[in-house]
This record gives C-alpha cells, structure tokens and sequence, in this order.
C-alpha cells in the first residue's frame, strides 16, 4: 500500500503541471484583447478631433472666401465708378479751326477725360448737377508797350484769363450768352531800363484762375483769351490748360 502511494506521488511530481500554463494563456489573451480595446479608443478619439477640426476650419475657409469676392467686388466697382474729371491742354493756332480762341484738346500731353464729362465744341460740357472745381491757366510771352493813360508814361500790358459759362438756366439755345465765372487780370511792365527784359522788350507770365462751383447738367465752359493776346500765348505741355473734376 505504501509503495502505490510513493509511486502515485512521484508520478504527479513528474508529469506535466497544465493548470499553470492555461493560465498563462488566459492573461496573453487577456493583454491583447486590452491593447485592441485601447488602440480602438485612440483611433475614435482621433477621427473626432479631425472631425471636429475639420468643422471648425471649414467656415473660415468659407469666410475667407467670401471676403475674398467682396474685396474684388468693391475694386470692381471703384474702377467702374471713377470721378468724373477733364483736363485739356491748349495752344492758339491761326490757321486752326477756332481762330478767335485756345484751340483745346484731350488727347495731347496730359489731357484726358472720364466719367462723363467731355469736349464738345472746344467747350467742357457738365454731365450731372454738383459741385465742381474749374481752373484754367494761360502763358504769354509780351512786348510791353506805352500807355498814354498811365500818369508816367509808363509802358505795361494787361493779360487776363477768363472761364465762362452757359446754362440751360439762362434760357435758349438760340442764344447763348456767356456769363464769366472765372476771371484775372495781370499787369506786365519795364520795372528798370537796365534789366535784360526791358532792353528786348519782351515778359513771360502765367494768368491762372480756379474755384468751386456748383454747376448744372448740360451747363457749356469755356475758357476765354482776349484776341489781341493769343498771338502771346506760349506753346508747349503745361503752359496753356484748362480743366474741371466732380467733388
């Protein structure tokens, strides 16, 4: 009885011990199924943030869009909206059509026009009622002369410069009476017999006018040089302008 005891025992002692490796394997299982379990978290809680940044840039992208267009849209509409301005550059040319005045032009020098308003006639036509600025500048080159009303005897020459203007205010077209609205007048003279203008006789001077005036649509300008004087006009860019632009 003793000996199948001793033979039992030995027996367990020797053979394989399965419960231990069963649980081995339970707590391998166990670990991996945790680790799933926790990559599958991660990976949801990482396309919510990607959805939700996703959303969130979206409308600023939009927003950024749109302002975009509107910027554009508002620079489309300035260009398209420009002040209405004229600038006309002028000489008098004997031989030209218009013998008894500047002869002007938008298309030489730094003359140009926009925004309605126009040359017609060698006359500035308004487009819409408004306030406007009118300036006009005339050159001459002279020979002063004596002038026996002057107490000394003294030799001088009177140079102007004048803005008209026609208005549909005024009455008809039959006839059109300029008012001035614009005028300056310069005395030129021999200041010393020793200077070098007084012994060739000849002086240089600019005539400028310019003022603010709330003019009318289809009102006519036009800027006028004493005929005696347009012989005197100098030529050339910037001594002979005239021109008009919308405040």
């Amino acid at each position: 009885m003793e000996g199948d005891c001793s033979r039992v025992s030995v027996d367990m002692e020797s053979g394989p011990v399965y419960p231990s490796t069963t649980v081995t394997l339970v707590r391998e299982k166990s670990t991996n199924a945790h680790r799933w379990r926790l990559s599958g978290a991660l990976l949801a809680m990482a396309l919510c943030v990607s959805a939700a940044l996703f959303v969130t840039w979206h409308p600023k992208k939009q927003d950024h869009i749109e302002e975009s267009d509107e910027l554009q849209h508002m620079l489309r509409q300035l260009s398209g909206n420009r002040k209405a301005a004229i600038h006309l550059e002028g000489e008098y040319n004997a031989n030209g059509e218009y013998k008894s005045s500047v002869e002007w032009t938008d298309e030489v020098g730094q003359g140009f026009s926009q925004g309605g308003l126009k040359l017609n006639n060698n006359e500035i036509v308004i487009p819409q009622t408004g306030l406007y600025f009118i300036y006009s500048q005339a050159s001459f080159h002279v020979r002063c002369q004596a002038d026996p009303k002057h107490p000394n005897g003294q030799e001088m020459v009177h140079l102007s410069n004048t803005v008209k203007r026609w208005s549909p205010s005024y009455g008809s077209e039959d006839n059109k009476e300029y008012l001035p609205l614009l005028n300056s007048v310069r005395t030129v003279c021999k200041r010393s017999p020793n200077s070098e203008a007084t012994s060739e006789g000849k002086w240089y001077n600019a005539v400028y006018v310019g003022a603010v005036f709330s003019l009318e649509r289809g009102d006519r300008l036009q800027a006028d040089t004493e005929n005696w004087l347009l012989p005197h006009l100098e030529s050339g860019d910037g001594k002979n302008f005239f021109g008009v632009f919308a405040l």
